[in-house]
């Protein structure tokens, strides 16, 4: 297949092309660097030791996006491209709305001009906001708690209704839990310009970028007091691309999947775990709760067990590993 990937010099998005150049697909990139660099391309061919076509640029921009499909017969749609950043989205509300919704949609319009409607779309977790029952499964009640997740379930619901108004689409939507680790060679990693997720503090606070972890509450209704998340490595997660998109093939109409470990790791777990494998020391301090923080969320996968063939192979201990060893790899 020839797949336009958007977004994929971003951290999952990166590790996608790899699994996918890998599994031998045709891929096309499109990125405007605005949480990523240049040099994440190159590591892409490195690692595959294969070429492929680049477009700097912007996802609403619908010239560009009608070049690209003018260009290349495109089988297949991966969507990354989006801000991510829960805190800024709530002291910027109106970016999140305007970039991650007007992107969704000028895709999809040149998309449908370009005869293209096979879709796999980059959703999360957060749709699901305070869960009712763990783990959760993906008819659990959707209710967000901040606009970047308003933007995924707005998003959801409009490629929801592409499918009921033209059945030619077939949309896969992936709901990720918490993705960390890197590639095992310390090409790709996680590397944002603004970190907004627990790994990169405790990486930033082993290599003693920061003197020390803010643990944000400890008195959360879980087994040590801190908060519980699924955390996935993002190579399992990438491989889940590779299957939706093998299985989106045979589809039509839209289907949901989480993408997790359907195991819950705590605050603690992660710092003691990653000081354990890395033989690092990690200091912190329990400071107060933030507004709207949930004592746990972990998933329930076995729909993609079940129809993608798919479930998370990597451990907490590789997650852990793989994250310290790209950093080390790359202050050097």
């Amino acid at each position: 297949m020839k797949i336009l990937i958007t977004g994929g010099a971003g951290y999952i998005g990166s590790h996608t092309c790899v699994e996918l150049l890998n599994a031998g697909h045709e891929i096309i990139v499109i990125d405007n660097f605005s949480n990523s660099s240049t040099q994440v391309i190159e590591s892409i061919k490195k690692i595959t030791h294969q070429a492929f076509i680049f477009y700097q640029g912007d996802v609403q921009d619908e010239n560009l996006l009608n070049k690209i499909f003018k260009e290349h017969k495109i089988d297949a749609v991966v969507h990354f491209a989006g801000f991510k950043a829960v805190g800024e989205s709530v002291s910027n509300p109106l970016k999140y709305y305007q970039n991650n919704l007007l992107s969704t949609i000028t895709l999809c319009q040149v998309m449908a001009q370009n005869n293209c409607f096979q879709l796999v779309f980059s959703s999360s977790a957060t749709v699901y906001g305070k869960p009712r029952k763990l783990p959760i499964k993906e008819t659990a009640p959707l209710k967000t708690t901040n606009p970047y997740g308003t933007t995924k379930l707005m998003i959801e619901q409009i490629l929801g209704d592409l499918c009921v108004a033209d059945e030619r689409w077939g949309i896969t939507i992936l709901r990720y839990f918490n993705p960390i680790g890197a590639h095992e060679s310390g090409l790709l990693g996680d590397n944002p310009n603004q970190p907004n997720n627990l790994m990169p503090y405790v990486v930033k606070v082993a290599t003693h970028e920061l003197p020390i972890l803010n643990v944000f509450g400890n008195d959360f209704n879980t087994p040590d007091g801190t908060g519980v998340r699924d955390y996935i490595h993002v190579i399992d997660l990438a491989q889940g691309h590779l299957q939706a998109l093998n299985k989106l093939k045979s589809n039509q109409g839209i289907k949901i999947y989480n993408l997790g470990t359907g195991k819950g790791y705590s605050v603690l777990e992660i710092i003691k775990t990653f000081e354990k494998v890395n033989k690092v020391k990690i200091n912190y301090q329990i400071v107060e709760r933030r507004a709207g923080d949930i004592d746990a969320c972990y998933a329930d996968t076995s729909l993609a067990k079940k129809e993608l063939s798919w479930q998370a192979k990597y451990d907490l201990n590789k997650m852990c590993q793989d994250a310290y060893n790209f950093v080390i790899k790359n202050n050097n």
